[in-house]
């Protein structure tokens, strides 16, 4: 029977979701103060779940709590949730009916394509799919 993980190797995980959320956050703010892309109200609701990570994250990591996955780990999956219903609508599965954004920006403009399909919401989905699964494992190796 392998042993517990130790301390440090949860610490890595956290501190790998926190570099990763903080990446993602100040990458939403270059494409929308930088570059000028506004964000529309799915992008909003994924950066509420997002910019909280940047401050919850490191407040677990000094010193280290194994609880502070209790506390990131629901905004990582309601994100993630968010970025799919986001990626399910710019892809055309969701029916017009039900499209949050109304008014102002919206929702399935696709303001940047790297490689063709590299979009804003598919970028937010794996930051917050990376973030979910290394929370998870760090939840998974933590000693009971």
């Amino acid at each position: 029977m392998p042993a517990p993980a130790r301390a440090p190797d949860n610490w890595t995980l956290v501190f790998a979701c926190w570099l990763l959320a903080s990446i993602s956050a100040l990458g939403s703010l270059f494409f929308s103060d930088v570059m000028g892309h506004l964000p529309c109200v799915l992008c909003w609701y994924q950066r509420v779940c997002m910019y909280p990570l940047v401050l919850i994250l490191p407040a677990g990591l000094f010193p280290y709590d194994t609880n502070i996955v209790r506390y990131a780990l629901p905004l990582s999956l309601l994100g993630l949730g968010t970025a799919v219903f986001h990626l399910l609508l710019v892809a055309g599965f969701i029916p017009d009916s039900i499209k949050p954004c109304v008014q102002g920006i919206p929702c399935t403009e696709v303001q940047i394509a790297w490689f063709g399909f590299v979009t804003i919401p598919l970028l937010s989905a794996l930051s917050f799919l990376v973030i979910s699964a290394l929370l998870l494992l760090a939840h998974i190796r933590s000693p009971k």
